[in-house]
């Protein structure tokens, strides 16, 4: 079974390429399909801050005074001695 090198990842591609070298192509081909079929499938993961932000804002959809402006806001840990909370900053057009 031939293995279609465009789809697979830069690091999956650096294995095959290492098995390759060592085994041989055919053992190295055929080991890489095990090991490729026995990857668990990827897990996308959320960050939990930004679902609380989403829930957060979400509130605020429908509302006709609230707008964010077509460059958003970039919001940020507050840092310092004593900071605590956020702080967001309105991102504007680059000039």
């Amino acid at each position: 079974m031939a293995i279609n090198e465009k789809a697979l990842s830069k690091g999956e591609l650096r294995k095959l390429t290492a098995l390759r070298k060592s085994l041989g192509e055919n053992i190295a081909d055929e080991a890489f399909t095990k090991w490729l079929s026995n990857k668990p499938s990827v897990v996308e993961l959320t960050d939990p801050v930004a679902r609380q932000l989403e829930a957060v804002l979400a509130t605020l959809a429908n509302d006709k005074g609230f707008k964010l402006g077509n460059y958003g806001y970039t919001v940020k840990k507050a840092k310092g001695k004593g900071a605590n909370g956020f702080v967001a900053r309105r991102n504007v057009k680059p000039s």
